[in-house]
C-alpha cells in the first residue's frame, strides 16, 4: 500500500478538486488586482496618444493578463496548496487519513498531480500566448502606445555600437542578409566621445559589409550646417545584422524554438549566449516550479490544529515557497553575470528545494 500513490480513487478527486478549485480562485484574484493596478499606471500613457480610446485600453489588458497569469501562477499554487492543507488539517481529515495508513506522500500525490498537470498547462500556455502577447506588448510600448508596423518580427529602438560612434534604427525588420532598417541616425563620434557628425536616413539595407544610405541627410554639428546625403552612402561598416539580434533578442518573447533559432545565430556570429541560455533551460525549469509548490507548503498539512502552531506550520510553508523564487531570481541573475553556468543557473534552485521539502517532509512525517 505505501508504494501505491493514490489508494482512494475517491479521496483523490477529493482533494484535487479542492486543490484545483483554490488555484483557480487565488490566481483570478491575484490577476484581478494586479491588473487594475498595472491598467491605473498605464491608461494615461496609452490614452495620451491621438487616437487612443477604449479599445486600446482592452488591448492592453488582453496583452498583459498572460503575462500576469504566467508570472504568478506558481504563486497562485503555493497559496492554495498552504489554504487547502490548512482546510484539512483544522478539519482533522489528515488525521483520519494517516490513521487509515495513509503516509504524508500518499496524502500529498493528489496535490502532486495536480500541480503537475498545472506545470504542462503553464509550459504550453507560455509558448502558445505569453511569448505571443509580451512580444506584442513591448513593440507596442516601443513605439509608446503608438501605431506599431504590421511585421510580427519587427523591434523597435535597436542602439547599436560601430567602434566609436553610433547607430540608431527606430526599426528593424527582417533577419540575416535580409535585415532591413527604417528611421535611421548614424552619430559620428571623436576620441572623446562628443558627437561631430549625425547622419539620418529614412531607411537602409545591409551592404555587405556596412549599411546602405539611399537617401537622408548629413548635419555637421561644428559648423551647424547640414547637407543632403550622397546617394549608395555607406555607413557603420563596423555593424553586422547579428548585433540586431544581440542587442534586441527578448528571451521572454520568443518560443523554445525561436529563441533556439536566436540563439544558433549569436553563436554563429561569435557572441556569448550565456544569459540566452539560462533562459531557455528556464523556460522549462520554470513551470516545473509549481511542482515543487505541494512540498515546500507541506509543513502546513501536518501537526494537530489544536497546539495552537498550525499558523506558524503556514507561515514556515509561505516562507519556505517565497524562498525558492528569490533563490531562483538570485541564480539566473548570477548566471547572467557569468557567475554560474547557464544550466546550473536554471535547475539548481529546483533541486536544492526538492532536497529540502524531501527532507523537511521526511523527518517530520515519514
Amino acid at each position: 500500500m505505501l508504494l501505491d500513490f493514490f489508494p482512494s480513487r475517491t479521496v483523490t478527486m477529493y482533494m484535487a478538486r479542492m486543490f484545483a478549485v483554490r488555484i483557480i480562485a487565488v490566481l483570478f484574484m491575484l490577476v484581478l488586482v494586479l491588473q487594475m493596478l498595472n491598467l491605473l499606471s498605464e491608461s494615461g500613457h496609452i490614452m495620451a496618444v491621438k487616437g487612443n480610446g477604449q479599445m486600446e485600453l482592452l488591448r492592453f489588458v488582453s496583452l498583459r493578463a498572460p503575462q500576469l497569469i504566467s508570472r504568478f501562477l506558481p504563486y497562485s499554487v503555493l497559496l492554495a496548496t498552504i489554504i487547502t492543507l490548512v482546510t484539512l488539517n483544522q478539519n482533522s481529515e489528515v488525521i483520519s487519513m494517516k490513521a487509515a495508513g495513509l503516509s504524508a506522500h500518499q496524502i500529498l500525490a493528489p496535490l502532486f498531480l495536480v500541480a503537475g498537470v498545472t506545470s504542462v498547462l503553464t509550459f504550453a500556455f507560455n509558448e502558445r500566448v505569453t511569448v505571443r502577447a509580451t512580444s506584442a506588448l513591448k513593440a507596442w510600448q516601443d513605439v509608446e502606445y503608438g501605431k506599431v508596423p504590421p511585421d510580427t518580427d519587427i523591434k523597435t529602438n535597436v542602439w547599436m555600437q560601430d567602434g566609436p560612434n553610433i547607430l540608431y534604427a527606430r526599426t528593424v525588420t527582417g533577419r540575416g542578409a535580409a535585415t532591413q532598417m527604417g528611421d535611421v541616425s548614424w552619430y559620428r563620434r571623436n576620441a572623446n566621445g562628443i558627437v561631430t557628425e549625425i547622419v539620418q536616413t529614412p531607411r537602409a539595407v545591409y551592404a555587405h559589409p556596412g549599411w546602405r544610405f539611399d537617401t537622408g541627410t548629413v548635419f555637421d554639428v561644428q559648423t551647424t550646417q547640414q547637407t543632403r546625403l550622397g546617394p549608395h552612402a555607406i555607413y557603420a561598416t563596423g555593424v553586422d545584422p547579428a548585433q540586431v539580434i544581440v542587442r534586441r533578442t527578448d528571451a521572454d518573447g520568443e518560443s523554445l524554438p525561436q529563441l533556439s533559432s536566436s540563439i544558433a545565430a549569436i553563436q554563429a556570429a561569435g557572441y556569448r549566449t550565456s544569459e540566452l541560455d539560462a533562459k531557455w533551460w528556464h523556460k522549462i525549469s520554470g513551470p516545473l516550479s509549481a511542482l515543487l509548490m505541494p512540498l515546500l507548503g507541506a509543513v502546513a498539512a501536518f501537526g494537530l490544529a489544536r497546539s495552537g502552531k498550525l499558523f506558524v506550520r503556514a507561515v514556515i510553508g509561505m516562507a519556505l515557497g517565497f524562498a525558492y523564487f528569490v533563490i531562483d531570481n538570485a541564480a539566473l541573475a548570477m548566471g547572467n553575470f557569468g557567475g554560474y553556468t547557464p544550466l546550473l543557473a536554471a535547475w539548481s534552485p529546483f533541486l536544492l528545494f526538492l532536497l529540502i521539502g524531501e527532507t523537511v517532509l521526511i523527518r517530520t512525517e515519514e
